[in-house]
């Protein structure tokens, strides 16, 4: 399995849609044992849009079920027992929160397990337990259609101008804390009820108050580290010329400014791409695309990033679905991406 992990990008592509899922195929079943609880929390704190949610299909025996992929496609092994039920980690906590309207909802704070849907934290949490001994909490806080260049600009962030083609107008675009999204230059910005950053203030604000509150989401824990965060998000960018264009330095700022926000400056970072944006797009997808890969480590445009932060291109994973159609709810799509953030995180935590 390894040596086809090896194969180039375009290979490797043809070869997941010819046949079905390469990653997690070699984990080991969990043993059931709990972690060692006089260690800290290493807490993973996964951000972004609906891709980060739970929209994969788990019952039935249509393609793209996870039943189907385990049970008739011998997938995943490592998610039921000898008797066939979904396994339980009991050294990796699954907490998802949302803020909705005024308060923050809690709509995880279990185990590690499959129930009646999936997202990405089922691959990352198998993975994460496997490589690491100490307790692991995989904190997720999001909600959908949330654009980095709005509604998750982080704070610092400044307002920039952008021409529009189709009108040949100059319009500002809001920096943090501002409101409307857009005026036209030389005009005076009528407020909206939302501003530039509230959902991120929301989403870190929620992450924080579980962490404040640890034991109520992590039964004994003895303290916390924020050792990385999971980022998969840009549909709602792609759908904006100059929020595209102004993607990468808002991606740039988020990184570091995520790792301040919550005290970690070692912190891992690993992101996927939107699974329908293939490389060689010119459009406004291929851009955001170009701004995901432009951040990994490895492809030594931000020297600080080597060895600390990573890109997974999820295209061969994504089984020709995209993100705005949450891929079918193909279970598959959430189970690959996850498994293969989960094992950039681990390899990045080497360093």
């Amino acid at each position: 399995m390894q040596k086809l992990r090896n194969l180039p990008t375009a290979l490797l592509g043809l070869f997941i849609l010819a046949t079905t899922s390469l990653y997690g195929q070699d984990l080991p079943d969990p043993d059931g044992k709990p972690a060692d609880m006089t260690k800290p929390v290493k807490v993973f704190i996964v951000m972004g849009q609906s891709n980060t949610l739970e929209m994969g299909k788990v019952t039935g025996d249509a393609d793209g079920c996870l039943e189907k992929a385990v049970k008739g496609e011998n997938l995943y092994g490592f998610l039921t027992d000898a008797e066939g039920k979904w396994t339980v980690r009991q050294d990796v906590r699954n907490v998802s929160v949302m803020q909705k309207g005024l308060s923050m909802n809690v709509y995880r704070n279990d185990w590690l397990t499959v129930s009646n849907k999936i997202g990405i934290e089922i691959g990352l949490g198998h993975q994460l337990g496997n490589a690491i001994n100490e307790p692991v909490m995989v904190l997720k806080s999001s909600i959908g259609n949330r654009g980095l260049g709005w509604d998750l600009l982080p704070p610092g962030s400044k307002s920039f101008e952008y021409t529009d083609p189709k009108d040949g107008k100059t319009y500002v675009y809001a920096g943090y804390k501002e409101s409307p999204n857009r005026w036209e230059k030389g005009s005076t910005p009528v407020s909206i009820g939302w501003y530039a950053g509230k959902q991120w203030d929301d989403d870190v604000a929620n992450a924080k108050s579980v962490l404040a509150d640890l034991n109520k989401y992590y039964p004994d824990a003895k303290g916390y580290e924020v050792a990385g965060f999971f980022w998969w998000q840009g549909e709602k960018d792609c759908g904006d010329a100059a929020l595209s264009a102004q993607y990468e330095k808002n991606l740039v700022h988020l990184i570091k400014t995520l790792r301040t926000e919550f005290d970690a400056p070692n912190a891992k970072f690993v992101l996927a791409t939107l699974g329908e944006a293939t490389k060689g797009m010119t459009d406004n997808t291929g851009i955001v695309l170009n701004a995901h890969l432009a951040v990994d480590g490895e492809a030594g445009k931000y020297p600080e990033f080597k060895g600390n932060v990573a890109t997974v291109y999820s295209h061969p994973m994504a089984q020709g679905g995209s993100g705005n159609g949450h891929y079918g709810g193909h279970a598959k799509v959430y189970m690959d991406v996850g498994l293969a953030m989960g094992e950039a995180m681990t390899k990045l935590l080497k360093n």
